[in-house]
C-alpha cells in the first residue's frame, strides 16, 4: 500500500521486489499503478514487471492510437498482474514479484509507484460487483464455475453510454490482453456502451475457469460516438480522467438442457395442434357432407331447381339501369352472344404439351376481338373471363410451383452455405460485434450461438407443409369431381386452380428456412434472405387474389417471378445504395411511380390495352383519358369500381414513393415489404367489400378464418415492434435494447413474433382458400368481376 516516488534517467535504474504470502487453494492477484508527469515521447519511462511464469510491461506515456492515427497520451497506467496459480501445498507459500523502472532521458524524469493485492479478484455466481475503468486501467476478474453450472450469462451495465468499452472472455492463459489494441487477440469479445452479455459454457474452457476482461476505449467512434476533432496541448493532460467509466459485472447461471428438451416440444406440439385440427375439421365436413348425400333424389331436384336452369348468353354490353350482376334477358336472341360453359374443346385438343397452354384462344385474330368485345364490356361475369380450356390453364398455373421450387433450391443453398461461413467467423475469431442477437436471450447449441431464434421458424415450415396437404385434399377431391363430370364442378363457383396455392405453401416453408438462416447471423448484410421471400408470399396471394375472378388473364409464372426478381434485385441495390445515395432513391421512385401507372392500366383495361410500337404510348393513353374524361366531358369512369381502387392504389404507392424520397430509410428491405403488405391489405379489403355489394356471403369457416388472421396479426405485430436489436445502429448500441426471455426461460419476444406470423400467414393462406365458398352453387354468369 506504499507509494514510492523517485526519478530515473540513462545511468539511473530502479529495481523493487514485493514480497507477499499466498494461501493454499487461493489465487491471489497483484495490481501495479504508476505515474509520470513527463510527456516526453521521445524519452519515455519504462516499466518491466518480471514475475515467477511472466514478464509484463509497458512504458508511461502510454500511447493509444485511434481513428486516421490519431494519438493519445496517458501519464496514468494501473495494470493487474497475471495472478499466481492455487498451490497445491496444505501450508502459505512465498511470492515475489520485480519491478524495474527505466528511461533513456539523458535528464531525470520522476515516476510514483504503488503496488497493491486485490481482495475482490474472483467474482461470484448471482453476486454484482461495481469497479472503474479508463483507456489506461483496465480492468480484468477471475470467474470459476460451480459444480452444478454448465452455462453462465455474463451481464455488465453501466448508467452512462460513452466511454465505449469493450468487454472479453479469455481462457486462464499469460499474458492477458486488456489493452484497445490487443484485447481482440484471444477470447471472445464484444463492445459495449450500456449494457453487454455474454453466454459462456464450461465445455469450451477445459480449467472450468476463465478471465472477464474490461476495457475502455480511446475513442467512441466504434460505438456510434462521435470522434473529437483534435486533441493537442495540455488536453492530453487529463485525457484519462474523462475516459472514466463506472461498470457493474453479474454472472448468472444460463437454463439447463431440460429447457431445451422443453422449448422444443412446446414448438413442435403447439403447430402440431393445428394438424390436429385440421383432421377434426375435415371430418366434420367429411360428416356432413356424406349427410347430404344421403337424402332422397327428389329432394335434391326440388331445392336444387334454381340453381340448374340453363345459363342466358351475355351481352357484350348491359343495357344501362340494370343491376349490377344481372342477366340480360333480351340479348338472347341478338348481338354476339357468349360461349356458354358448356361450349367446350373437345377432349382430344388438350394435349401434355407445354407448347399449348395459352390455348388456342390465343392465337387466333377472330377470337382476339371476340376477347376484346367481352373484356371491355362494362359489367363482367366469371363466364366471360373463364373461357380457355380448364386443363390448359391449370397446367398453367401449376408452373408457378414447379418454378418456386427450382427458385428455393437456388437460392437457399447459397444462402445456406453464406450463413455457416458467418457462423464459423463468429466462433473463430470470438467477434460477437458481427452478429446483432438478443444477447440476453441466445442459448447456444452446437455451433450455433442462438439457436432459440432458429428453433422458433419450425412454425413457417410445418403450418407451410399443413396448408399443402390441405390443397392437395382440395385438389384430389375436386379432382374426382371432374371424373365423375359433376355439374357443379363444371359450371358452377369459382374455376378451381391450385398451382397458386402450391406456391404459396412452398413460399411459407422457404420463408421458415431463410428466416432461420437469417437468424443464424442477423446482421445488416443479410438480412434480405428473411425479406426475400416474404416479396413472394405477398406477391402471390396478390396474384391469387386477382386469379380467383380472372383465371384467363392472370400473369404467367414466368412474368410473375420475373418481377418478384427485380424486387429483389432493387432490394440488393437498396442494401448497397440506399443509406446515403440520393439518386437511388430518385431512380426507385420514379420505378415505382411508372411501374404502378402501368399495371394500373393494364388492369383497368383487363389486359385488353396495347401499348402500340412505341412504349412510351400506354402514358400518352392515360392523359388523353384524363384530359376527354375529367376535362373535356367531365363523364363518369366506365369502370367506377375498378377506378376507385387504382386511384386509391396509385395515392398509396406514392405516397411511399414520396416517403422514400424525404426520410430514405435505412431498412430498404422492410420498406418494399411495407409496399407489397399494404398494397395486398387494399386489394383484399377491396375484394371483401365488394363481395358483399354483390350479395355474396362469408361462410362460418371464412368467417372465422378473417378473425383469427386480424386477432393474431395484431399480437404478432405486438412483438414484431418490442425492438429487441437492430443492426441499422452500432453493434454496441443495438445490445442496449436487448431484453430477457419471456416464453419458458428459452424464447424471446421476436420468437414469439416468429410462432405468431406462422400462424397469421396460414389463417391468411385460409381466407384466401375459402373466401369464395359459398359460390360453388351459382353459375358462373351470375358470378360478377370486379
Amino acid at each position: 500500500g506504499r507509494v514510492y516516488r523517485g526519478a530515473v534517467n540513462i545511468s539511473a535504474e530502479r529495481v523493487y521486489a514485493f514480497a507477499y504470502r499466498s494461501e493454499p487453494g487461493q489465487v491471489d492477484a497483484v495490481r501495479v499503478y504508476v505515474n509520470s508527469s513527463s510527456e516526453n515521447l521521445r524519452y519515455p519511462v519504462l516499466f518491466v514487471v518480471r514475475q515467477q511464469k511472466g514478464v509484463l510491461s509497458w512504458q508511461v506515456p502510454l500511447i493509444f492510437r485511434g481513428l486516421y492515427q490519431r494519438t493519445y497520451k496517458y501519464q496514468e497506467v494501473s495494470r493487474t498482474l497475471c495472478p499466481s496459480e492455487p498451490t497445491p501445498e496444505t501450508r502459505p507459500s512465498d511470492q515475489i514479484i520485480f519491478v524495474d523502472v527505466a528511461s533513456m532521458a539523458p535528464f531525470n524524469i520522476a515516476y510514483e509507484l504503488l503496488v497493491t493485492r486485490l481482495e475482490n479478484f474472483q467474482l461470484e455466481t448471482n453476486k454484482a460487483f461495481n469497479f472503474t475503468a479508463s483507456p489506461s486501467q483496465p480492468q480484468y476478474f477471475l470467474y470459476k464455475f460451480p459444480q452444478d453450472v454448465d452455462s453462465v450469462i455474463i451481464n455488465v451495465v453501466s448508467d452512462a453510454a460513452y466511454p465505449c468499452s469493450v468487454v472479453s472472455v479469455q481462457d486462464i492463459v499469460c499474458p492477458v490482453y486488456d489493452l484497445d489494441h490487443n484485447v481482440e487477440f484471444n477470447g471472445v469479445y464484444q463492445s459495449m456502451t450500456k449494457q453487454a452479455a455474454i453466454t459462456v459454457q464450461r465445455k469450451d474452457f477445459p480449467g472450468e475457469q476463465f478471465f472477464v476482461v474490461f476495457v475502455i476505449k480511446p475513442e467512441d467512434y466504434a460505438c456510434g460516438g462521435s470522434v473529437p476533432s483534435s486533441i493537442h496541448g495540455n488536453a492530453n493532460r487529463t485525457w484519462n480522467l474523462q475516459r472514466t467509466k463506472n461498470l457493474q459485472v453479474t454472472i448468472v447461471p444460463s437454463i439447463k438442457k431440460s429447457v431445451y428438451v422443453q422449448a422444443m416440444f412446446f414448438s413442435f406440439l403447439s403447430f402440431l395442434s393445428f394438424y390436429l385440427g385440421s383432421v377434426v375439421v375435415a371430418f366434420v365436413h367429411y360428416i356432413s357432407t356424406d349427410m347430404k348425400l344421403t337424402v332422397p333424389l327428389g329432394s335434391v331436384s326440388i331445392a336444387g331447381s334454381g340453381m340448374m336452369t340453363s345459363s342466358h348468353p351475355i351481352s357484350a354490353s348491359t343495357p344501362e339501369g340494370s343491376s349490377y350482376g344481372a342477366i340480360d334477358e333480351s340479348s338472347s336472341s341478338g348481338g354476339r352472344q357468349m360461349s356458354s360453359p358448356e361450349r367446350r374443346p373437345p377432349a382430344g385438343s388438350d394435349t401434355d404439351s407445354s407448347v399449348e397452354e395459352e390455348s388456342d384462344f390465343d392465337t387466333m385474330p377472330e377470337i382476339e376481338s371476340d376477347k376484346n368485345i367481352i373484356r371491355t364490356k362494362v359489367f363482367l361475369y366469371l363466364s366471360d373471363l373463364s373461357r380457355k380450356d380448364r386443363r390448359i390453364v391449370s397446367k398453367k398455373y401449376k408452373i408457378y410451383f414447379w418454378n418456386i421450387i427450382t427458385i428455393a433450391v437456388f437460392y437457399a443453398l447459397p444462402v445456406i452455405q453464406l450463413v455457416i461461413t458467418y457462423q464459423t467467423v463468429v466462433n473463430v475469431t470470438g467477434n460477437q460485434d458481427i452478429c446483432y442477437y438478443n444477447f440476453l436471450c441466445a442459448h447456444p447449441l452446437g455451433v450455433l450461438s442462438a439457436f432459440n431464434n432458429i428453433l422458433s421458424n419450425v412454425g413457417h415450415m410445418m403450418l407451410g407443409f399443413l396448408f399443402l396437404l390441405i390443397v392437395l385434399r382440395r385438389d384430389i377431391l375436386h379432382r374426382r369431381a371432374m371424373e365423375m363430370k359433376d355439374i357443379y364442378t363444371l359450371d358452377y363457383g369459382i374455376p378451381k386452380h391450385f398451382g397458386l396455392f402450391y406456391a404459396m405453401g412452398i413460399a411459407l416453408m422457404m420463408e421458415g428456412v431463410l428466416s432461420a438462416c437469417y437468424h443464424v447471423c442477423p446482421n445488416y448484410s443479410n438480412f434480405q434472405f428473411d425479406t426475400s421471400f416474404m416479396y413472394m408470399i405477398a406477391g402471390l396471394c396478390m396474384l391469387k387474389l386477382y386469379q380467383t375472378r380472372h383465371p384467363d388473364i392472370n400473369a404467367s409464372a414466368y412474368s410473375a417471378y420475373a418481377s418478384f426478381a427485380v424486387v429483389i434485385c432493387l432490394a440488393v441495390l437498396g442494401v448497397v445504395f440506399g443509406k446515403n445515395d440520393m439518386w437511388f432513391w430518385v431512380v426507385f421512385s420514379i420505378i415505382h411511380v411508372l411501374a404502378s401507372l402501368a399495371l394500373s392500366t393494364q388492369i383497368y383495361y383487363m389486359g385488353r390495352f396495347k401499348m402500340g410500337k412505341c412504349y412510351l404510348g400506354i402514358f400518352r393513353r392515360a392523359v388523353m383519358v384524363l384530359y376527354t374524361d375529367c376535362i373535356q366531358q367531365c363523364s363518369r369512369p366506365m369502370y367506377m369500381d375498378r377506378m376507385v381502387l387504382l386511384i386509391v392504389g396509385n395515392l398509396v404507392n406514392w405516397s411511399f414513393a414520396i416517403f422514400g424520397l424525404v426520410y430514405r430509410p435505412r431498412d430498404f428491405a422492410s420498406y418494399i415489404l411495407g409496399i407489397f403488405i399494404c398494397n395486398l391489405l387494399l386489394y383484399l379489403a377491396f375484394y371483401i367489400i365488394m363481395k358483399l355489394r354483390s350479395s355474396e356471403k362469408l361462410l362460418p369457416i371464412p368467417m372465422f378464418c378473417i378473425v383469427s388472421t386480424a386477432v393474431v396479426w395484431a399480437a404478432a405485430l405486438y412483438f414484431f415492434f418490442q425492438n429487441l436489436s437492430s443492426w441499422e445502429e452500432t453493434p454496441a448500441e443495438s445490445r442496449e435494447k436487448n431484453r430477457p426471455c419471456i416464453l419458458l426461460g428459452f424464447f424471446d419476444d421476436h420468437d414469439v413474433w416468429h410462432f405468431l406470423s406462422a400462424a397469421a400467414l396460414f389463417f391468411s393462406f385460409l381466407v384466401l382458400l375459402t373466401l369464395d365458398d359459398d359460390l360453388d352453387t351459382v353459375r358462373r354468369d351470375k358470378i360478377p368481376v370486379f
